[in-house]
């Protein structure tokens, strides 16, 4: 599928004209691509002068001027030997030779990110164990319509809130507290409702602690990867916001891993149900750990600087950088960066353009479709119903939970590759591959229910369960949230990423929810079955509406999704013959090339005549 993904140019070609709103849009990007692109060494130097004054920097101000050269041209330091020490040529080169020799600072907060989002993975995994007891206790009879809707509705309780109202709080909680408070407030909310929900002794009670438990995994879930991508430099900033959805796999691992360890907690002291209880409560330990962690990070140097903090957003970026030089480069390019985004927001319902202009509707409809996906591949049935699962097939409890833990082993270890193969295959090209695979796995699992001698059925259902988790891991485990990240332009990016989360929580409230109905109603054959026939709808979907995003520029991507989506549905059609001739029958086709940068078919237009830029100085409100 790597040869789909290159896409090598061919006689079959699109040429892609772009309405001016999508010029506008494309222009726009070119100049947040880098601001600095262009200007004259003498006005780059009076700029940053300015600059230094405003912002009372004007004791940085030598300093300054050395970053903002690197800042518009990397190499910068090459050229203008009187200005950099040998110490700032070192440590600049260190960056493209040593990219992972970082500070101690930088590792400290990617260890506060990675622990976040075990807690976030451990929040969501307890359940599992908890389940094998609470129903009982609380007079739930799962095998009634009614008992099975109240157990699907406690499960499902955090991610109705996500859904809801916490995702929608992300954007004003960082706005008004920061970075790092929001992840302390969310962290803390997460350990009190994990205590809280080990003292409840009525079904409606668990369901409302967990309620608020939403509270602390939505807005976490948006706030840690980006308070992570602000503090990394651009080298590894991929890399450490992959590690959210590899962490998060670890932490379900270990959620799982805690259910097994207290299974065997007899009750004591007059405590009934001690071991669920400890197992809601385990999860909030992670929690409160990274509350005392986050208070010595530092800041996030983005969220300093729009709020006008510049000395203390240059202080966090020492702590975080080597050199004072790759400090200030980072402080002004930031600054620029920011005053062109608040350029282009003027005067624009960003939310209404995310689905007139077409360039923006194909990336949400694209972003909407991996996130859905994410949910109704079926993958959170298995991380949130695997014990009942596994029990049912014809293991014992200790067995049930034993098998789970494998599955949560596999869903991290799998996640590890997906660093390096989400760049080298590609996004579409993973997802396009994996999604069939899963398909076969869920239709392992349910039809192994039919299997009449206990140990064949317990060796279907861990075989596909199993499967599931390795083909899952790399492909659509950490696809999603990367693939939303980069497909909006940068002026709705933040708009569009709250979209995309909400869409996952939303969906993975509807899967806890109806589960154990589906599973009443249709068998464990025909629920995993209806997961096997969304795996495949969704694979026509991706195929169709998904575009390639891997390696591509800002001014890329918006070729990309300025093709009009029943041009590229067509082209999805015509791949289905080529992977039969190159894939099955062994031939040799000529890859089809779609895309071709305007730039290369209009270049006597120059991306646009004056009429044209006009309009796109209009539309976004930028000096193109």
């Amino acid at each position: 599928m790597s040869d789909i993904a290159q896409e090598p140019k061919s006689h079959h070609e699109h040429h892609t004209h772009l309405d001016a709103k999508s010029k506008a849009i494309l222009n726009a990007d070119a100049k947040l691509a880098n601001p600095l692109r262009s200007i004259p060494y003498e006005t780059l130097m009076n700029d940053v002068e300015v600059f230094a004054q405003e912002r009372g920097l004007s004791h940085l101000l030598p300093v300054l001027k050395k970053g903002a050269l690197v800042a518009q041209d990397a190499d910068a330091y090459k050229r203008h030997d009187d200005m950099f020490t040998d110490e700032d040529r070192k440590f600049l080169e260190d960056e493209v030779n040593h990219r992972w020799r970082q500070t101690g600072t930088l590792y400290y907060t990617v260890v506060l990110s990675s622990l976040a989002a075990a807690v976030q993975g451990m929040d969501e995994a307890v359940i599992n164990g908890a389940q094998l007891f609470y129903p009982s206790q609380f007079g739930m009879d799962t095998s009634t319509s009614r008992g099975s809707w109240l157990l699907g509705l406690i499960n499902s309780a955090p991610y109705l809130c996500c859904a809801t109202l916490s995702c929608w709080l992300t954007h004003p909680l960082n706005q008004w507290l920061g970075r790092k408070k929001t992840i302390f407030i969310t962290c803390l909310i997460s350990f009190l409702t994990c205590i809280w929900s080990a003292m409840t002794n009525t079904w409606w009670h668990l369901f409302i602690s967990r309620f608020f438990l939403g509270f602390g995994i939505g807005p976490k879930s948006a706030t840690v990867p980006v308070y992570a991508a602000e503090c990394a430099p651009a080298a590894i900033r991929g890399a450490l916001v992959m590690m959210w959805q590899m962490w998060t796999a670890f932490g379900i691992g270990f959620g799982d891993l805690i259910d097994l360890v207290f299974y065997f907690i007899p009750d004591s002291g007059g405590i009934k149900g001690l071991n669920w209880r400890l197992m809601l409560a385990s999860a909030g330990i992670p929690g409160l750990i990274v509350c005392l962690q986050v208070l010595w990070a530092p800041e996030s140097p983005r969220w300093l600087i729009g709020k006008g903090r510049y000395e203390d957003a240059f202080n966090e970026l020492c702590r975080l950088r080597f050199s004072p030089v790759q400090a200030a480069r980072d402080l002004y390019y930031i600054h620029i960066l920011l005053e062109a985004e608040n350029e282009m927001k003027k005067g624009r319902n960003r939310v209404v353009e995310m689905f007139t202009i077409p360039r923006n509707r194909n990336a949400a409809l694209a972003s909407w479709i991996v996130m859905f996906g994410q949910q109704f591949c079926g993958v959170n049935v298995i991380a949130y119903y695997s014990s009942n699962i596994f029990s049912q097939s014809g293991f014992s409890n200790t067995s049930a939970l034993a098998a789970t833990v494998g599955f949560g082993a596999l869903n991290w270890l799998f996640a590890i590759p997906a660093i390096f193969t989400i760049d080298t295959f590609g996004r579409r090209n993973l997802l396009l591959f994996t999604f069939p695979c899963m398909a076969a796995c869920l239709l392992i699992t349910g039809f192994s229910f039919w299997d009449t001698f206990r140990e064949g059925r317990i060796a279907g259902v861990s075989i596909g369960i199993y499967l599931f988790a390795v083909f899952y891991s790399p492909g659509e485990g950490p696809v999603p949230f990367t693939y939303s990240a980069e497909a909006f332009p940068l002026y709705i990016r933040d708009i569009g990423m709250s979209f995309a989360t909400a869409t996952t929580w939303f969906w993975n409230f509807v899967l806890s929810i109806t589960w154990p109905s589906l599973v009443l109603a249709f068998k464990p054959q025909g629920a995993f079955g209806w997961y096997a026939a969304w795996c495949m709808i969704l694979w026509f979907l991706i195929l169709l509406f998904v575009r390639e995003t891997k390696g591509k520029t800002l001014e890329e991507l918006d070729q990309v999704f300025s093709v009009p989506a029943r041009v590229h549905a067509a082209y999805g059609l015509r791949q289905i013959p080529y992977g039969i001739r190159k894939f099955i029958l062994f031939q040799n086709p000529t890859p089809e090339d779609l895309y071709q940068a305007e730039s290369e078919s209009e270049e006597s237009s120059n991306v646009g005549d004056d009429a044209t830029k006009k309009e796109a100085r209009q539309n976004v409100g930028a000096v193109p």
